[in-house]
């Protein structure tokens, strides 16, 4: 098994990114997050490689707890590799647990690839297999108001990831008005 890979970046694409170590090029899909971490001319990914009857293929991830989060998902019956390098790529890891905390399958059907039934089933089993993790996770993130400032942001046109940002931006201080809320949260795209 390639659990990492580092090298020379030789193309990228939408996708993926050709890394060539030791003579070969090595063709590794990858989240947007990450492919948006990469340097220009050199990369260090963690890996997870899939072997089927008819291919290799290698996944690469920033961090490990990126590649730990896409192995979890793919445990999930009926979520196969590119749906969870879907998830990954639409939802940061603190997006995904919001869904799965808040109980919220509409975020994770906004993943393209992810009905509302699948989606469901998705939140049902990260409910189990997240559960450690999710006592780490800061509290005020997740509360009514942030969830509503959050939905208002998406309906403004802002990606889940956007708003998740402009929402952890916001001051502790911050008043708990919904309006004001997202005032403030705007204010960080400018």
């Amino acid at each position: 098994m390639i659990a990492s890979i580092e090298g020379k970046i030789a193309a990228a694409g939408r996708d993926h990114v050709i890394i060539t170590t030791g003579g070969i090029g090595y063709k590794v899909f990858a989240p947007h997050s990450t492919l948006e971490r990469l340097g220009s001319d050199h990369a260090f990914l963690h890996t997870h490689m899939i072997v089927r009857e008819d291919s290799i293929t290698l996944y690469g991830f920033a961090t490990t707890a990126e590649r730990e989060l896409f192995e979890t998902l793919i445990s999930i019956s009926g979520v196969g590799p590119r749906m969870a390098l879907a998830t990954l790529s639409t939802l940061s890891i603190d997006n995904l647990r919001n869904a799965v905390i808040s109980e919220r399958p509409e975020i994770l059907a906004r993943v393209p690839g992810i009905g509302k039934k699948m989606a469901q089933k998705i939140l049902l089993e990260l409910k189990d297999k997240l559960k450690i993790g999710m006592d780490a996770m800061p509290v005020e993130i997740f509360d009514d108001v942030n969830t509503d400032v959050m939905d208002t942001l998406v309906a403004l046109g802002y990606s889940i990831v956007e708003a998740q940002s402009a929402i952890q931006s916001l001051p502790k201080d911050a008043p708990q008005d919904i309006e004001e809320r997202v005032r403030l949260a705007l204010q960080y795209f400018i």
